[in-house]
């Protein structure tokens, strides 16, 4: 089997998490500039093999796209150049950052290390491959 990736997309930041080959435990991997985002996935697909790309869509409370949609939509685009044989899926990301905080909390990491958005990044990218995974599990295993 090869790893899930997943993205919590940001203008300045990106959060990556992965999946260890089994696909049975995320984990936060990093948090990069985003403008460097495309030659980060292209240099770790070719270290690791990537079954698939989850990507966290935003939507505003009425359930319309966020603002940062079209920054998304481009970046896709992009993505699906470098990585034609991979591929990309949406998933929804409603209140990851917020449960990212609330996981931190949780966990006892220090307010001082919390205010680190690049922590909470790659956490909320950690929680939308959770979801997604618990989303697509097999429950008919027995």
């Amino acid at each position: 089997m090869a790893r899930l990736l997943a993205i919590d997309f940001g203008l300045k930041r990106t959060g990556i998490a992965v999946t260890d080959v089994l696909q049975l435990i995320p984990h936060a991997l990093t948090t990069v500039d985003t403008n460097e985002l495309l030659t980060f996935l292209e240099t770790y697909a070719k270290a690791e093999e990537v079954e698939k790309i989850i990507v966290g869509q935003p939507l505003q409370k009425n359930f319309k796209p966020s603002e940062i949609e079209p920054n998304i939509l481009s970046f896709l685009g992009r993505l699906k150049k470098k990585l034609p044989d991979i591929p990309v899926v949406r998933f929804g990301e409603q209140h990851t950052s917020q449960w990212a905080m609330q996981s931190l909390i949780s966990s006892g990491v220090k307010k001082s290390e919390r205010r680190n958005k690049a922590l909470i990044d790659k956490v909320s990218a950690t929680i939308i491959l959770q979801q997604y995974m618990d989303a697509h599990t097999n429950t008919n295993l027995f």
